[in-house]
Parts: structure tokens; sequence; C-alpha cells
């Protein structure tokens, strides 16, 4: 991706193995990227919460790709929050966007964001696609399953065992801390995909169940200062695993002035000698990453003669 680029120094993610190549385990930490897509997007609380975790999952699911692939998870639902969707290569950019940014739901008995309440029932997407950005598009890989809880974390992990046959363990997470009564920001937010390979032995896998049952929140560890690989380490106990890969991370957006103006000189020339008529110019907003441009009076009409536009 390029275009938009907000680097989030403090996120970084890790991919590693185990037991000699029979358990595959990825790690963030995406407390800024997190921050920075909830500020985009002026998400209430409990968005935030799925919007992050949503974001968090897409970024490990990712993180086995090809150097030119990317990764889309779409989340359409009934619930409040109407759908999500979150888009990441291999290089560790990410982008997303829901459909009812200000949904709220009550908290749940135990006093948290009720994640599963806004999200509802619906369907899980995955949709991987080759070479795109380069013109090299090949049919994309689509797998999609019902969503489980809405809890994002268990959803991932449903797909991976049911379309993908993986047997994984997956927990994201989002902390906040509110400032005001409607206004909160984000404190913490990671996650972890434990993976279970053809070859794993009972051993192995017994071991990892046992220390998945008593780990500590996710989010509450990286507040206190822990990284990617203390998040492995406290999944995986006494296994030792092998760090393959470590990268920074960052919300990233392609869109940019030239593309908007590539996709207005793509309309209707009637279309555009509205705007120019009727609104004396146009703008666009990108879903993605909320950012806007501005095409003024002249831009409209040095396209409608075929002529270069520049920046205003």
């Amino acid at each position: 991706m390029l275009g938009n680029v907000i680097e989030a120094k403090g996120d970084s993610l890790v991919l590693g193995t185990a037991a000699e190549g029979t358990v595959r385990c990825i790690a963030a930490v995406t407390t800024d990227l997190v921050a920075e897509a909830a500020r985009r997007h002026v998400t209430s609380p409990t968005v935030t919460a799925a919007l992050g975790r949503t974001l968090t999952g897409t970024l490990l699911l990712a993180s086995s790709l090809k150097e030119l692939d990317r990764l889309t998870v779409q989340i359409v639902s009934d619930g409040p929050i109407g759908s999500i969707t979150a888009e990441a290569n291999t290089q560790g950019q990410v982008r997303g966007y829901v459909r009812n940014p200000d949904a709220d739901v009550p908290l749940n008995e135990e006093g948290k964001f009720d994640v599963s309440a806004v999200v509802g029932n619906g369907m899980f997407h995955v949709i991987r696609e080759s070479g795109y950005e380069m013109g090299l598009y090949r049919e994309p890989y689509r797998g999609s399953v019902p969503i489980t809880s809405g809890e994002i974390a268990e959803d991932f992990a449903y797909y991976l065992t049911v379309s993908e046959q993986i047997p994984s363990a997956v927990s994201l997470g989002v902390l906040l801390r509110a400032e005001e009564e409607r206004e909160a920001f984000v404190a913490a937010a990671g996650g972890w995909m434990i993976q279970i390979m053809p070859g794993a032995d009972d051993k192995t896998i017994a071991t990892i169940e046992s220390s998945l049952g008593g780990t500590p929140h996710t989010t509450q560890m990286i507040r206190e200062g822990a990284r990617p690989a203390d998040l492995l380490r406290m999944a995986l106990a006494d296994i030792k695993f092998d760090i393959l890969e470590e990268k920074s991370l960052s919300f990233a957006c392609p869109c940019s002035y030239e593309r908007a103006v590539s996709l207005i000189s793509s309309i209707d020339r009637a279309e555009i000698e509205s705007m120019l008529r009727e609104d004396h110019g146009a703008v666009m907003t990108c879903h993605f990453c909320n950012e806007s441009y501005r095409l003024n009076e002249e831009a409209l009409e040095n396209i409608l003669n075929g002529e270069m536009v520049a920046e205003g």
C-alpha cells in the first residue's frame, strides 16, 4: 500500500514456529494503529473494540502471505455495526472501516464492552488476492463461515479450523480507558494466534491447551509493557519457539489525490458537468481511512478538457 502511511511506532508483529515446525505462532501489539483507526473513523467505544480486534486478527492472518498478496476480512452482520472490513498485506500494513461507526450497545453483564451484541449474526468472509497492486491479478481465494460468537477472536479461530482445516487458538483484545462519558482512548491492543500444523504430537497439543487455559488477559500484558514475543512465551508456556520474522506495523491506505482524480475522470461526462454546475467541485472520501480529497472547479474543468490536474 502507498498513499497515507501512518507509522505505528510502538506496534510490531512476530512470526515463529515451535515443536519442529508443527506449530505456527504469531503475535502482535497494535495499540497505535488501532488508536489511529478509531481517531479517523470517530468510532464509539464498542465499535473501537470490534474494529481493533478485526484489524489485529487480519494482520495475524496476513502474516503468512506472499510478498504480492493482500488479504481482506469482511464481517457482514445484522447487528448495529452493520459490517466490518479490514485489509492487510505481508508488509504489516492494514486499513479498515465499519458501516456504522457510532453504533453502540450497553455493557454486558460483566461490565465490559459487548462486542458480540454490536456485531450480531451473519457471515465471516476471507478473501486472498495475489499480485493485485502489480497488475498481476488472479482469481482470488474466497472462504466464508457463519459468525459463531461475534467476539471476533472466536470467529477467526472457527474460520481457520473449518475453512482452512488448521486447528487454531486466537486471542484478540482492545483495552479502552474512558476520558469522558462518550470518549475513550486505546490503552492497549493486540493479540496472538497459535496454529496446529500437520505432524503435531498429542503431548504438544495437550501442553498448549493447558497453557492457554490459564493465560492472563493479552491487553493487560501489553499495557504492562509486553511485546509480541512475550505474548508467545505466555501462550506456549514451556514449549520453545523460534522467531522467523519480526516486522513493524502501520495503518496505511493507498488512497491519494491522484487516485481521486482518476476515479472522477472515469465517470460519465454529464455527471462531472453536473458536479461543476451544481456543486462547484467534488469531494471524494475514502471509506477505509476517512481521508477526503476536494477537487475544485478548475480541476473538474481540466478533467473535462482532458488536461492534467494538479493538486490544489
